[in-house]
């Protein structure tokens, strides 16, 4: 046998060696994946369930105690604030239990009821802001008084409310108008009137009024023999002593309305003639207008008005009726 025979009988069996420790490993790697992979697989699954669980218990610790902090960073400044304020209000603020000696006020039903109306209304009283608080500095003196109003408006309940726990009554020309406001405000009180007079008569009424059937003092109106006096009011206004008279009515802006002659006169003499002693309150609106200039002036007097706000004159009137002679007007 030759060289090159061996050579090649040696490489035929280490080749077939090689082909059969192969196919060994071959046979070795068909059979382990029957057992191996799948409990890597379950070993896998487990891993990710475990990482799972262990994230959603750190995520969960880690918002509570976020929102403990935001809570507690919140309420933390307010709870000794109100934990303070209820001792306080407890040793400090009035009893309002009912077997309490000091007692407290609820607000009563008319006052809610103005302030819930004058809140939401769009439409506000005629006079202005300055005009109105003339009136109300004096009711604030006053009241609870006695508060007699020539006419029923947007704002008749807001002098009710300032005149809270007194009495106020309204006079009114226009029934509908009445009847509609009573459904609106039932605890308003209100009375019909009716006017005789004309706003194109004034200026003979202005002769009128200075003859000496207008300007004696002490006889009873409703029994007067002027012309200008209106002797046909409720008897709830001849029988009251009034504190204030407001004179906002009836309408005179034309010719053919009432005018607010009569109303003016006769505001002038309840004043005048009130017994006790006391000064009576007159206002009177519009005194922009003709007839309510000259008929206050006249017959409310120049010289006992007090002030001039806007459109609204402010007139303090003594009684007559304290046996000192006053002439109508102070000279």
């Amino acid at each position: 046998m030759t060289n090159s025979d061996q050579y090649y009988k040696i490489l035929h069996h280490s080749s077939k060696n090689l082909n059969l420790d192969h196919l060994s490993i071959l046979e070795t790697m068909s059979r382990s994946p029957k057992t191996h992979p799948s409990f890597n697989y379950k070993l896998l699954l487990l891993g990710v369930f475990l990482a799972f669980v262990v994230l959603f218990v750190l995520r969960s610790s880690f918002s509570s105690s976020s929102d403990s902090s935001e809570n507690t960073s919140t309420i933390s400044p307010e709870v000794p604030l109100f934990s303070r304020s209820a001792k306080d209000s407890s040793s400090s603020s009035t009893n309002c239990s009912p077997s309490s000696t000091t007692g407290c006020s609820k607000i009563p039903s008319s006052l809610a009821q103005t302030i819930i109306h004058y809140t939401t209304s769009t439409i506000t009283p005629q006079q202005t802001l300055k005009e109105i608080s003339v009136t109300a500095k004096i009711l604030d003196k006053k009241s609870p008084c006695n508060f007699l109003v020539f006419g029923l408006g947007h704002d008749s309940l807001m002098w009710s409310a300032l005149n809270h726990g007194g009495r106020t009554i309204f006079l009114e020309e226009d029934e509908s108008w009445i009847e509609q406001i009573r459904r609106r405000f039932p605890t308003l009180e209100s009375y019909h009137v009716t006017y005789n007079s004309k706003v194109n008569e004034a200026d003979n009424l202005m002769d009128v009024g200075q003859g000496p059937e207008c300007t004696a003092v002490g006889s009873d109106i409703k029994y007067s023999m002027c012309q200008l006096a209106l002797k046909g009011l409720p008897s709830q206004v001849y029988d009251m002593k009034w504190d204030l008279i407001m004179v906002d009515a009836p309408t005179g802006y034309h010719d053919q309305a009432p005018g607010r002659m009569s109303a003016i006169y006769t505001a002038g003499m309840i004043a005048r003639n009130k017994e006790e002693g006391e000064t009576t309150h007159v206002f009177v609106h519009d005194v922009n207008r003709v007839v309510e200039d000259k008929f206050s002036m006249s017959f409310l007097c120049k010289g006992y008005m007090q002030k001039q706000e806007g459109r609204l004159r402010h007139f303090t009137i003594p009684s007559h009726m304290d046996g000192s002679s006053r002439p109508f007007c102070p000279e």
